[in-house]
Protein backbone atom coordinates (compact mmCIF):
# COMPACT_ATOMS: atom_id res chain seq x y z
CA UNK A 1 0.00 0.00 0.00
CA UNK A 2 2.80 2.13 0.78
CA UNK A 3 4.20 1.64 -2.49
CA UNK A 4 1.08 2.52 -4.60
CA UNK A 5 1.46 5.78 -2.65
CA UNK A 6 5.05 6.33 -3.35
CA UNK A 7 4.19 5.81 -7.02
CA UNK A 8 1.24 8.24 -7.13
CA UNK A 9 3.37 11.06 -5.33
CA UNK A 10 5.97 10.07 -8.04
CA UNK A 11 3.89 10.41 -11.03
CA UNK A 12 2.03 13.30 -9.34
CA UNK A 13 5.74 15.31 -9.08
CA UNK A 14 6.67 14.40 -12.53
CA UNK A 15 3.05 15.81 -13.71
CA UNK A 16 3.47 18.80 -11.84
CA UNK A 17 6.68 19.46 -13.61
CA UNK A 18 5.72 19.06 -17.45
CA UNK A 19 2.13 20.32 -17.12
CA UNK A 20 2.58 21.82 -20.59
CA UNK A 21 3.48 18.50 -22.02
CA UNK A 22 0.71 16.62 -21.55
CA UNK A 23 -1.57 19.24 -23.00
CA UNK A 24 0.43 20.03 -25.89
CA UNK A 25 -0.34 16.19 -26.84
CA UNK A 26 -3.71 16.49 -25.96
CA UNK A 27 -4.55 13.94 -23.90
CA UNK A 28 -6.73 15.75 -21.55
CA UNK A 29 -5.78 14.69 -18.49
CA UNK A 30 -4.42 17.52 -15.71
CA UNK A 31 -2.50 16.75 -12.54
CA UNK A 32 -4.60 18.01 -9.50
CA UNK A 33 -2.09 18.15 -6.61
CA UNK A 34 -4.84 18.94 -3.95
CA UNK A 35 -6.90 15.57 -5.05
CA UNK A 36 -3.86 13.77 -5.04
CA UNK A 37 -3.68 14.83 -1.29
CA UNK A 38 -7.23 14.07 -0.67
CA UNK A 39 -6.53 10.83 -2.08
CA UNK A 40 -3.41 9.71 -0.31
CA UNK A 41 -5.40 10.82 3.24
CA UNK A 42 -7.99 8.41 2.03
CA UNK A 43 -5.53 5.99 1.51
CA UNK A 44 -4.08 6.21 5.38
CA UNK A 45 -7.40 6.21 6.28
CA UNK A 46 -8.50 2.86 5.15
CA UNK A 47 -5.05 1.38 5.69
CA UNK A 48 -5.87 2.64 9.50
CA UNK A 49 -9.60 1.00 9.43
CA UNK A 50 -8.38 -2.23 8.32
CA UNK A 51 -5.62 -2.39 10.71
CA UNK A 52 -8.59 -1.46 13.66
CA UNK A 53 -10.72 -3.92 12.29
CA UNK A 54 -7.95 -7.18 12.32
CA UNK A 55 -7.42 -6.02 15.88
CA UNK A 56 -11.13 -5.99 16.79
CA UNK A 57 -11.43 -9.31 14.79
CA UNK A 58 -8.40 -10.73 16.99
CA UNK A 59 -9.26 -9.81 20.11
CA UNK A 60 -12.74 -11.85 19.49
CA UNK A 61 -11.06 -14.83 18.81
CA UNK A 62 -9.17 -14.53 22.30
CA UNK A 63 -12.83 -13.77 23.61
CA UNK A 64 -14.23 -16.74 21.84
CA UNK A 65 -11.79 -18.85 23.07
CA UNK A 66 -11.94 -18.14 26.71
CA UNK A 67 -16.00 -18.86 26.39
CA UNK A 68 -15.31 -22.33 24.76
CA UNK A 69 -12.94 -22.83 27.59
CA UNK A 70 -15.62 -22.03 30.23
CA UNK A 71 -17.97 -24.00 28.35
CA UNK A 72 -15.80 -26.67 28.08
CA UNK A 73 -15.10 -26.86 32.04
CA UNK A 74 -18.66 -25.93 33.34
CA UNK A 75 -19.63 -29.16 31.20
CA UNK A 76 -17.08 -31.65 32.45
CA UNK A 77 -18.45 -30.35 35.89
CA UNK A 78 -21.84 -31.14 34.86
CA UNK A 79 -20.88 -34.51 33.36
CA UNK A 80 -19.57 -35.48 36.61
CA UNK A 81 -22.53 -33.85 39.04
CA UNK A 82 -24.69 -35.86 36.87
CA UNK A 83 -22.82 -39.37 37.12
CA UNK A 84 -22.49 -38.89 40.76
CA UNK A 85 -26.18 -38.38 40.82
CA UNK A 86 -27.16 -41.15 38.72
CA UNK A 87 -25.14 -43.37 41.02
CA UNK A 88 -26.96 -41.58 44.24
CA UNK A 89 -30.02 -42.26 42.57
CA UNK A 90 -29.29 -46.12 41.47
CA UNK A 91 -28.00 -46.89 44.96
CA UNK A 92 -31.33 -45.19 46.48
CA UNK A 93 -33.52 -47.21 44.05
CA UNK A 94 -31.16 -50.37 44.07
CA UNK A 95 -33.31 -53.57 45.69
CA UNK A 96 -33.32 -53.93 49.57
CA UNK A 97 -31.55 -57.41 48.81
CA UNK A 98 -28.07 -55.37 48.00
CA UNK A 99 -27.78 -54.20 50.71
CA UNK A 100 -29.96 -55.94 53.57
CA UNK A 101 -26.29 -58.53 54.05
CA UNK A 102 -24.72 -55.56 55.33
CA UNK A 103 -27.58 -54.15 58.29
CA UNK A 104 -26.57 -55.70 61.96
CA UNK A 105 -29.11 -57.01 63.98
CA UNK A 106 -30.23 -54.59 66.73
CA UNK A 107 -27.63 -53.97 69.21
CA UNK A 108 -29.61 -52.09 71.85
CA UNK A 109 -30.09 -52.94 75.13
CA UNK A 110 -33.05 -55.26 76.27
CA UNK A 111 -35.10 -54.52 79.11
CA UNK A 112 -34.47 -56.83 81.66
CA UNK A 113 -37.43 -59.86 82.41
CA UNK A 114 -39.26 -60.06 86.08
CA UNK A 115 -38.15 -63.68 86.84
CA UNK A 116 -39.04 -64.34 90.38
CA UNK A 117 -39.85 -62.15 93.16
CA UNK A 118 -39.12 -64.31 96.41
CA UNK A 119 -39.18 -62.34 98.87
CA UNK A 120 -40.81 -59.67 97.32
CA UNK A 121 -37.80 -56.68 97.06
CA UNK A 122 -36.19 -57.69 94.13
CA UNK A 123 -39.26 -55.55 91.24
CA UNK A 124 -37.18 -52.34 92.28
CA UNK A 125 -33.96 -52.96 91.58
CA UNK A 126 -35.15 -54.16 88.02
CA UNK A 127 -37.28 -51.35 87.54
CA UNK A 128 -34.51 -49.29 88.15
CA UNK A 129 -32.02 -50.93 85.97
CA UNK A 130 -34.72 -50.44 83.43
CA UNK A 131 -35.34 -47.08 83.84
CA UNK A 132 -33.21 -45.58 85.76
CA UNK A 133 -35.55 -44.20 89.28
CA UNK A 134 -35.51 -44.66 92.26
CA UNK A 135 -31.85 -46.77 92.12
CA UNK A 136 -31.29 -45.42 95.46
CA UNK A 137 -34.57 -47.16 97.46
CA UNK A 138 -34.24 -49.73 94.93
CA UNK A 139 -30.83 -50.98 95.64
CA UNK A 140 -30.87 -50.40 99.61
CA UNK A 141 -34.08 -53.22 99.42
CA UNK A 142 -31.76 -55.63 98.31
CA UNK A 143 -28.90 -55.28 100.23
CA UNK A 144 -28.17 -55.29 103.70
CA UNK A 145 -29.12 -52.38 105.59
CA UNK A 146 -26.09 -50.74 107.10
CA UNK A 147 -26.22 -49.55 110.63
CA UNK A 148 -27.60 -45.76 111.25
CA UNK A 149 -25.05 -45.69 113.92
CA UNK A 150 -21.62 -47.09 115.18
CA UNK A 151 -21.62 -50.85 115.63
CA UNK A 152 -21.60 -51.36 119.68
CA UNK A 153 -18.87 -51.08 121.57
CA UNK A 154 -17.06 -49.04 119.38
CA UNK A 155 -16.61 -45.65 121.50
CA UNK A 156 -14.76 -48.15 123.60
CA UNK A 157 -12.18 -49.28 121.25
CA UNK A 158 -8.67 -48.29 121.19
CA UNK A 159 -7.98 -45.57 118.75
CA UNK A 160 -6.04 -47.91 116.33
CA UNK A 161 -9.18 -50.04 116.26
CA UNK A 162 -11.55 -47.61 115.52
CA UNK A 163 -9.24 -46.36 112.54
CA UNK A 164 -9.82 -49.49 111.26
CA UNK A 165 -13.52 -49.84 111.76
CA UNK A 166 -14.71 -46.72 110.43
CA UNK A 167 -12.08 -47.02 107.52
CA UNK A 168 -14.09 -50.36 106.69
CA UNK A 169 -17.46 -48.47 107.12
CA UNK A 170 -15.96 -45.88 104.95
CA UNK A 171 -15.13 -48.25 102.13
CA UNK A 172 -19.19 -50.42 102.35
CA UNK A 173 -21.02 -46.72 101.90
CA UNK A 174 -18.53 -45.30 99.01
CA UNK A 175 -19.07 -49.09 97.42
CA UNK A 176 -23.05 -48.66 97.63
CA UNK A 177 -23.16 -45.27 96.27
CA UNK A 178 -20.93 -46.20 93.38
CA UNK A 179 -22.86 -49.50 92.47
CA UNK A 180 -26.21 -47.38 92.89
CA UNK A 181 -24.81 -44.66 90.75
CA UNK A 182 -24.17 -47.35 87.99
CA UNK A 183 -27.54 -48.60 88.64
CA UNK A 184 -29.10 -45.23 87.62
CA UNK A 185 -26.57 -45.14 84.88
CA UNK A 186 -27.45 -48.37 83.50
CA UNK A 187 -31.09 -47.91 83.70
CA UNK A 188 -31.31 -44.58 81.85
CA UNK A 189 -29.06 -45.52 78.85
CA UNK A 190 -32.00 -49.04 78.53
CA UNK A 191 -34.74 -46.80 78.85
CA UNK A 192 -33.32 -44.44 76.04
CA UNK A 193 -33.02 -47.30 73.62
CA UNK A 194 -35.95 -47.40 72.64
CA UNK A 195 -36.08 -43.47 70.84
CA UNK A 196 -32.47 -44.61 69.92
CA UNK A 197 -33.66 -47.44 67.85
CA UNK A 198 -36.72 -45.10 66.74
CA UNK A 199 -33.93 -42.51 65.53
CA UNK A 200 -32.07 -44.92 63.94
CA UNK A 201 -35.00 -46.78 61.76
CA UNK A 202 -36.03 -43.57 60.45
CA UNK A 203 -32.69 -42.48 59.18
CA UNK A 204 -32.29 -46.07 57.80
CA UNK A 205 -35.80 -45.27 56.05
CA UNK A 206 -35.01 -41.77 54.69
CA UNK A 207 -31.54 -42.95 53.68
CA UNK A 208 -32.86 -45.37 51.39
CA UNK A 209 -36.87 -43.34 50.53
CA UNK A 210 -37.53 -42.93 47.07
CA UNK A 211 -39.01 -39.58 47.89
CA UNK A 212 -37.70 -36.49 45.84
CA UNK A 213 -37.11 -34.63 49.37
CA UNK A 214 -35.02 -37.28 50.72
CA UNK A 215 -32.95 -36.87 47.82
CA UNK A 216 -31.46 -33.67 47.72
CA UNK A 217 -27.89 -32.56 49.65
CA UNK A 218 -29.60 -30.90 52.29
CA UNK A 219 -31.52 -33.85 53.23
CA UNK A 220 -28.40 -35.69 53.33
CA UNK A 221 -26.11 -33.57 54.89
CA UNK A 222 -29.13 -33.09 57.86
CA UNK A 223 -28.93 -37.12 57.97
CA UNK A 224 -25.29 -37.08 58.50
CA UNK A 225 -25.95 -34.47 60.88
CA UNK A 226 -28.30 -36.82 62.80
CA UNK A 227 -25.94 -39.82 62.66
CA UNK A 228 -23.47 -37.84 64.07
CA UNK A 229 -25.14 -37.01 67.31
CA UNK A 230 -26.51 -40.38 67.96
CA UNK A 231 -22.83 -41.20 67.99
CA UNK A 232 -21.63 -38.63 70.27
CA UNK A 233 -24.64 -39.81 72.35
CA UNK A 234 -23.46 -43.25 72.09
CA UNK A 235 -20.06 -42.51 73.45
CA UNK A 236 -21.15 -40.14 76.39
CA UNK A 237 -22.61 -43.17 77.65
CA UNK A 238 -19.91 -45.34 77.15
CA UNK A 239 -17.72 -42.55 78.99
CA UNK A 240 -20.21 -42.64 82.15
CA UNK A 241 -20.08 -46.50 82.19
CA UNK A 242 -16.05 -46.30 81.86
CA UNK A 243 -16.06 -43.71 84.48
CA UNK A 244 -18.66 -45.50 86.95
CA UNK A 245 -16.21 -48.49 86.66
CA UNK A 246 -13.32 -46.52 87.33
CA UNK A 247 -15.00 -45.40 90.57
CA UNK A 248 -15.67 -49.16 91.35
CA UNK A 249 -12.21 -50.09 91.02
CA UNK A 250 -10.94 -47.31 93.09
CA UNK A 251 -13.14 -48.62 95.96
CA UNK A 252 -12.18 -52.15 95.47
CA UNK A 253 -8.43 -50.98 95.47
CA UNK A 254 -9.51 -49.19 98.32
CA UNK A 255 -10.66 -52.44 99.97
CA UNK A 256 -7.52 -53.69 99.41
CA UNK A 257 -5.12 -50.90 100.80
CA UNK A 258 -7.58 -51.11 104.20
CA UNK A 259 -6.88 -54.53 104.44
CA UNK A 260 -3.07 -54.48 103.95
CA UNK A 261 -2.50 -51.49 106.39
CA UNK A 262 -4.89 -53.47 109.08
CA UNK A 263 -2.05 -55.95 108.69
CA UNK A 264 0.94 -53.87 109.19
CA UNK A 265 -1.06 -52.17 112.28
CA UNK A 266 -1.72 -55.70 113.32
CA UNK A 267 1.85 -56.70 113.06
CA UNK A 268 3.25 -53.68 114.49
CA UNK A 269 1.57 -54.46 117.80
CA UNK A 270 2.35 -58.29 118.09
CA UNK A 271 5.18 -57.76 119.96
CA UNK A 272 4.01 -55.82 122.50
CA UNK A 273 1.08 -57.57 123.19
CA UNK A 274 3.26 -60.69 122.78
CA UNK A 275 5.57 -59.43 125.55
CA UNK A 276 2.68 -58.39 127.96
CA UNK A 277 0.57 -60.96 128.03
CA UNK A 278 1.49 -64.76 126.09
CA UNK A 279 5.56 -63.82 127.56
CA UNK A 280 4.15 -63.82 131.69
CA UNK A 281 1.90 -66.63 131.04
CA UNK A 282 4.14 -68.88 129.13
CA UNK A 283 7.28 -67.62 131.68
CA UNK A 284 4.73 -68.65 134.78
CA UNK A 285 3.96 -72.16 133.43
CA UNK A 286 7.99 -72.86 133.01
CA UNK A 287 8.38 -71.67 136.46
CA UNK A 288 5.56 -74.42 138.00
CA UNK A 289 7.12 -76.82 135.86
CA UNK A 290 10.36 -75.80 137.28
CA UNK A 291 9.14 -75.73 140.82
CA UNK A 292 7.38 -79.27 140.71
CA UNK A 293 10.02 -81.34 139.27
Amino acid sequence: MRKLILTALAVGFAAALQPAAHAQFGSGVVFDPTQAGHAVTQIENEEKSIANEARQIEQGQQIFTNTVKIATTALQAYNVAKQQYQLTHQMILAPRMLYARFLSPTSDLLLLQQISNTYGNSMGWLNSANTGKGAAASYQQVSVPNTTNAIPGYSTTSVAGQMQIAAQGATVDLNDSVLTNNLQTLGTIRANQTSRQTDIANLEAATQSQDVSQQTIMAELQRINQALLLQLRTLQDANQINANLALQQIVAQKQQQDAMKSSFRDSAGYESYYNANITTTSGGAANLLTQAY
